[in-house]
């Protein structure tokens, strides 16, 4: 199983970055997948959650209405697009699989891929 994010970068305040997640070895069309990120000298944090068939999605309140997860299971793929970042969401963010359902907490989830890092800075 693997999981590889890609689409980091450093970005000015207000901009916009789309990560991907590309995923080998598993069923990905039977997973819910989430996004976590982690700041400096702060523990991992659920941003945001895609049921198996994208129907459904969950976002963090400090995430809320301004990033977007989709997914493409033809392709084993899923996004993150965030807009209108701001300092705080400097992170190294994750993807991760595994749970049937989409869950806020990073124990439910068996697979996670490297992390890919995010600066927000003018």
């Amino acid at each position: 199983v693997q999981l590889v994010e890609s689409g980091g970068g450093l970005v000015q305040p207000g901009g916009s970055l789309r990560l991907s997640c590309a995923a080998f070895g598993f069923t990905f069309s039977s997973s819910a997948m989430g996004w976590f990120r982690q700041a400096p000298g702060k523990e991992r944090e659920f941003v945001g959650g895609i049921s198996w068939s994208g129907g459904i999605t969950y976002y963090a309140d400090s995430v809320k209405g301004r990033f977007g997860i989709s997914r493409d299971n033809a392709k084993n793929m899923v996004y993150l697009q965030m807009d209108s970042l701001k300092p705080e969401d400097t992170a190294v963010y994750y993807c991760a699989a595994g749970p049937k359902y989409v869950a806020p907490t990073s124990a439910e989830y068996d697979y996670w891929g490297q992390g890919t890092q995010v600066t927000v800075s003018s």
